[in-house]
């Protein structure tokens, strides 16, 4: 990467910048590879940031079928984790995780789980778990609250034999000979999963991110207190592919030895390690033997850290100085924050970036963790919050005793809950997946890169007033 026509006097965050276009022999956005390369799965840069509001297994799963890589949080207690992360290796891979609900449930506790939309629906099965029907999404948008949804199952919807499937095209073509935009997918009478025209469409775009078993790859968080190296191992045999080793200020002793005690293991998994937002912190942690190190402190939307303490550093400027020092070391760097808009993630991954960490942009989707509920106009959002507030805090330490809760508590810092809408054209994790995709594969095109190592080095970033940034949004109304 280098700037055009300038020399930066002073740190830049992603409004400050902006990609020229420069001469290009690549003739589709589809040509390009998005791939990191950095010793993960992932065919896709997009990570999901290890946040309670964020990653959940369902997150994680679909995030991973689409080629991206979730990280489960490390604040989730052992027995859940283990069992969240294998659930994730048990999901299909080539259609979508069934969302399950007895006949007995509810219309509005189905609207928890999904918005009304066209290419999702609930399977019912009875209290023995047999297959008694599907109810298309949007048939929720008809019916009363409290109805109960075994009252919804008409005719039996059309499903779709696995063994029949054959490719995702073939798939995608059943399907509008058929007239239907969702369905069941069965195999010796039970369900394994379910398919939309849009989830098939998808499936031959995208890679999904896979172990050597052929199993939906997932990572896992862990802390530097305690027995991080312990909890990794545990993590590990549970099947995480990734463990990632989490604190706000990762440039700091106990990071240290934590990133030691778990290198020491050999698990061979790659170790991501973090936040820092220098090259002499870069230097430090990959020297005790993290892989990928993961840059931002301040920059996400739950984040106070900045205005509580002044400690952090615009992230377009974090990543570009620990980029260019991982790469001389071998290591990689995640961005980690920051990002609002698909240029975002562009500008970080021009930077160097091998992948974009996503949190609360992630959080506003139906496979998000939390239930979807409705404001008084009627509008869909679901709660999210930082991970040093108050709610957060409590959650890690819930098995205190009261005196040490209340002193853990009493600094915390942090949105405790915001209220984080889904887009209601795009209110799925995988719709935001195809905008922030395409987007990003454009701007490889404009700079004439095949692939990210490739983006990187071609990328010519201009620097830009606030006004050259506001000019390059569209107008909301017409002039």
């Amino acid at each position: 990467m280098r700037f055009y026509e300038t020399t930066p006097t002073h740190d830049l965050t992603y409004s400050d910048v902006f990609l020229v276009p420069s001469r290009s022999a690549v003739g589709s956005r589809l040509a390009v590879s998005l791939a990191p390369r950095d010793g993960t799965a992932a065919s896709i840069p997009i990570v999901s940031a290890n946040m309670n509001s964020v990653t959940g297994p369902r997150l994680a799963a679909t995030l991973a079928r689409r080629g991206g890589l979730g990280v489960l949080p490390q604040d989730t207690h052992h027995q859940d984790m283990d069992a969240a992360i294998r659930w994730v290796k048990a999901q299909p891979i080539g259609f979508d995780a069934a969302v399950t609900l007895a006949p007995s449930d509810t219309v509005a506790t189905a609207l928890t789980l999904l918005m009304p939309a066209v290419g999702h629906g609930i399977i019912i099965h009875d209290q023995h778990g047999q297959f008694l029907g599907a109810i298309a999404a949007e048939q929720l948008a008809h019916a009363l609250p409290s109805a109960p949804l075994g009252d919804l199952l008409g005719d039996r919807m059309v499903s779709i034999d696995f063994d029949e499937i054959d490719g995702p095209r073939a798939a995608f073509d059943l399907m509008v000979d058929a007239g239907i935009e969702f369905a069941p997918v069965m195999h010796e009478g039970k369900v394994v999963g379910t398919l939309s025209r849009t989830s098939a469409l998808r499936s031959t775009l995208y890679t999904p991110a896979l172990d050597t078993r052929g199993r939906l790859s997932v990572a896992a968080a862990v802390g530097i207190n305690g027995d991080p190296a312990g909890t990794a191992r545990a993590l590990a045999e549970a099947g995480a592919d990734v463990i990632v080793i989490d604190t706000a200020h990762g440039h700091q002793d106990g990071m240290v030895r934590a990133i030691a005690a778990v290198a020491a293991l050999d698990l061979g998994l790659p170790i991501v390690a973090g936040n820092v937002v220098s090259a002499s912190a870069v230097r430090d942690l990959v020297g005790a033997g993290a892989t990928i190190v993961k840059v931002g402190v301040g920059p996400g939307a739950m984040c106070t850290t900045r205005m509580m303490t002044a400690v952090g550093r615009p992230q377009f400027s974090a990543v570009l100085e620990t980029a260019t020092e991982a790469t001389r070391l071998g290591a990689h760097v995640w961005a980690d924050g920051g990002v609002r808009y698909p240029r975002d993630v562009a500008l970080a991954l021009a930077a160097g970036a091998a992948s974009v960490m996503i949190g609360s942009w992630f959080a506003g989707t139906i496979e998000a963790p939390g239930a979807l509920a409705l404001d008084e106009s009627g509008r869909a959002y679901k709660e999210s919050w930082g991970m040093a507030s108050t709610k957060a805090v409590r959650e890690r330490f819930d098995r205190l005793d009261a005196y040490e809760l209340a002193r853990k508590t009493l600094f915390a810092e942090g949105i405790s809950s915001s209220k984080i809408y889904l887009d209601p054209l795009r209110p799925s994790l995988e719709d935001l997946l195809d905008m922030i995709t395409s987007g990003v594969r454009s701007s490889l095109t404009y700079a004439g890169a095949t692939d990210l190592s490739d983006f990187h080095e071609r990328a010519l970033v201009g620097v830009q007033s606030a006004a050259g940034y506001e000019e390059g949004k569209a107008l909301p109304v017409s002039w």
